[in-house]
């Protein structure tokens, strides 16, 4: 049970993590949005980043970092590439995934807590 527990807890834990480091990302680019020539930067896929450190099988794959790239997206007259609208959408998602993370890591917890006898 508790290897499987703390897995879990472990995905959580970088599922949070990649919450606010997507948010400093689309941060980073909102702030750079009149900044003529600026490019765009993208994170890895909560998912894509899963995919990528079970296959180093190691026990501590969940704590590397994210792949960043340049955005794929067009560049308007003046060579900056940020979406603001598409910022705008991506930092709302990833304040809702970092709150089931911390939700669902929270209650976890809880849980662990109560299976060996612990008040909280």
């Amino acid at each position: 049970m508790s290897m499987f527990n703390l897995g879990l807890l472990q995905v959580y834990s970088a599922m949070a993590r990649h919450a606010a480091d997507s948010q400093r990302v689309s941060a980073a680019n909102i702030a750079h949005a009149d900044e003529p020539g600026y490019k765009a930067s993208e994170m890895e896929s909560f998912q894509d980043f899963v995919q990528r450190t079970r296959m180093e099988n190691s026990p501590d794959a969940f704590t590397q970092a994210f792949h960043i790239t340049e955005a794929d997206t067009p560049a308007s007259p003046d060579g900056n590439s940020v979406d603001l609208e598409r910022e705008v959408f991506k930092s709302a998602e990833a304040a809702g995934q970092h709150e089931l993370a911390v939700s669902v890591y929270t209650k976890s917890l809880d849980l662990l807590r109560a299976a060996i006898g612990k008040k909280y």
